[in-house]
């Protein structure tokens, strides 16, 4: 008989870690709520889930994709990839920044300002989320594997093992994204909101938005570059500037208000926030990663008082 007939088939399929897909359920439900709340609430939904579109795949999944071929970093498999980034990566970034100038724009400060605030929801949000996803390593099949995994130097200047100017990059991932988003709903704003320029700020705002991103600027922003290379401590000056900017949004907004915060209408603000930190804090727990746990509720803390804070103002200022 012929030997040929055998031969086993082997599938090399690739291996999926029940805890993080948990997790990315989490996001991904997350998702599917806001896409609900558009559709029901904001007066321009197509335009606007036509922005979370093509953040996923012309903004972030693209520059994602870029930082690891760069050797930045990796990440373990998930159940939907965009090449190899799990979709739930650029996904609750879009969804801090969808929550983020929801809220900011409720606010009464310069318009300039909210790219700024959005940007530091998405730092505060990613010291909780970078750290747990660090320390969450798997033995599998394939070999010892990371959720997510940082490449960089034994000296480099890091918290929790990501480095530095990772923290300040959310700063730029999220605040050049809402920038650029902003600018494409004043286009269509002053067009009268013609259909036509609806279905194409979306993607023309997210690609020059990815344009930025991979520009010298960034390389400015993170580590002051190029002057200084990054690793060193120039990157603690930037993410402490992030900070300050952040303290003087705040100390200038006060409590002032354009509109009133209610939960009817503007739930999805505590629900992306709070059910993602929820997750981060059970997800800690269960890892008994206790150092991680107590860095992050700090930052847990910080966020959530200002939406709280928000949606409990009753002095309403119009313009």
């Amino acid at each position: 008989m012929n030997r040929l007939y055998e031969i086993p088939l082997v599938f090399n399929l690739p291996v999926l870690v029940p805890s993080w897909i948990i997790q990315d359920l989490v996001i991904i439900i997350l998702g599917i709520m806001t896409v609900i709340f558009i559709i029901k609430k904001e007066e321009h939904p197509i335009s606007i889930l036509l922005e979370i579109v093509c953040f996923i795949f012309l903004y972030a999944g693209i520059y994602e994709n870029l930082a690891m071929v760069m050797g930045w970093y990796g990440f373990g498999r998930s159940i939907v990839m965009i090449f190899n980034v799990p979709i739930t990566v650029p996904l609750i970034e879009i969804l801090f920044v969808y929550a983020g100038i929801r809220f900011g724009q409720s606010l009464k400060i310069p318009t300039w300002t909210i790219p700024i605030l959005v940007g530091m929801f998405g730092v505060m949000a990613d010291l909780t989320l970078d750290p747990l996803a660090l320390s969450q390593v798997a033995v599998t099949a394939e070999g010892r594997i990371g959720r997510w995994s940082w490449y960089i130097g034994n000296n480099d200047v890091n918290i929790f093992g990501a480095p530095v100017y990772n923290y300040v990059g959310w700063l730029l991932l999220c605040g050049y994204s809402s920038a650029v988003i902003l600018l494409g709903r004043y286009w269509h704003k002053e067009s009268g909101y013609k259909t036509i320029v609806g279905y194409i700020y979306p993607p023309l705002a997210l690609l020059a938005g990815l344009i930025v991103m991979v520009s010298p600027l960034s390389a400015f922003l993170l580590w002051i570059g190029p002057f200084f290379s990054k690793g060193g401590w120039t990157e603690y000056i930037m993410f402490v500037l992030g900070f300050l900017f952040f303290i003087g949004i705040t100390i200038y907004w006060r409590g002032k208000m354009i509109r009133k915060l209610s939960i009817q209408n503007d739930y999805i603000i505590l629900v992306i926030f709070g059910i993602f930190y929820l997750s981060n804090i059970i997800f800690s727990i269960i890892g008994k990663q206790w150092s991680i746990l107590l860095f992050s509720l700090l930052f847990i803390a910080v966020n959530m008082s200002i939406f709280l804070w928000g949606f409990t103002r009753k002095n309403i200022e119009l313009k």
